[in-house]
């Protein structure tokens, strides 16, 4: 029969056993990779995920292999023009390099402490060598290649390796665009006011031409009319010239009725005219001859 101190001797024994066992395995996951450390010194690296064994004094740190972001605070850049720009930019970085990443920096965020300032130091030497124009609108591509090139090589020496930057916004200081935009709104105005003055000075040239064109018009339609009337003035009296000469006493007649229709058209037909008037001829006879006076007898 065993006695109570065997059994607690055994009990702690195995309790000592998985405690050892536990503090010997270490997990690496997919996403990131493992330093070993004995007393504080690197002895190993593990990149492959899985379960791993180490002494059990030894501890791990456990470093991401992701690709990380680094956000940069907008910074003031001078081009080579002497133009001021506001420059907001970030990059994306991943540890290549455990050991000497560890050795170098220790962490994610003293690295992205010492990056921010690499990357301004680049952001600045890169820009200070072009012009405004080759940094907002021509060369901005050529400009982040250099710009991740140069940061990349700096910040190999820490065991990183620098994936991509890019300029999110290269612009001018505020005070700056207020400037620009009050200039380019001036400069709007002034040719919006020129073309409106010229549009006014044309609209009047054409007009001017036009009434130019109707006064002609009018004036050589007045002419032709004068001439079409008083050829039809001159065919009429011709007419009438002509119809006298065949017939004197039926136009006499003709006139008179045509006298008659225009006086008598009136609801007033009074006449203060004398019996013997020619214009009565017809009333009186006919034939229209006027009767002639008999001699007086002795």
């Amino acid at each position: 029969m065993r006695s109570p101190v065997t059994g607690f001797v055994t009990l702690l024994g195995l309790l000592l056993v998985l405690v050892v066992g536990y503090m010997s395995l270490f997990t690496v996951q997919q996403t990131e990779q493992t330093i070993v450390l004995q007393f504080g010194r690197p002895v190993d690296v593990v990149t492959a995920p899985g379960l791993h064994f180490k002494a059990p004094w030894n501890s791990v740190i456990n470093i991401d292999k992701r690709i990380l972001d680094l956000e940069n605070p907008s910074q003031e850049a001078i081009a080579s023009d002497q133009k001021r720009l506001v420059v907001d930019a970030f990059a994306r970085y991943r540890i290549k390099d455990a050991l000497r990443f560890y050795q170098s920096v220790g962490s994610i965020q003293a690295a992205n402490i010492q990056l921010t300032t690499l990357l301004n130091a680049a952001l600045r030497r890169v820009l200070g060598e072009v012009t405004f124009i080759n940094v907002v609108r021509d060369d901005r591509e050529k400009l982040m290649l250099r710009i991740r090139d140069q940061l990349d090589r700096e910040a190999d020496g820490y065991g990183i390796q620098v994936v991509d930057v890019r300029i999110r916004r290269a612009d001018l200081p505020e005070q700056n665009s207020q400037a620009v935009y009050q200039r380019m709104k001036t400069e709007r105005e002034r040719e919006a006011a020129e073309f409106r003055a010229q549009g006014g000075q044309k609209a009047q040239e054409i007009k001017s031409r036009a009434d130019r064109e109707a006064t002609v018009i009018i004036a050589e339609a007045n002419s032709q009319a004068e001439q079409t009337r008083g050829a039809g003035d001159a065919e009429r009296n011709r007419l009438f010239a002509e119809a006298y000469s065949k017939d004197a006493d039926f136009f006499a007649f003709y006139r008179s009725m045509t006298a008659y229709e225009n006086g008598l058209r009136s609801n007033d037909t009074r006449f203060l005219l004398r019996p013997e008037s020619d214009f009565f001829r017809y009333f009186s006879n006919p034939s229209g001859k006027m009767a002639t006076e008999t001699p007086a007898k002795p």
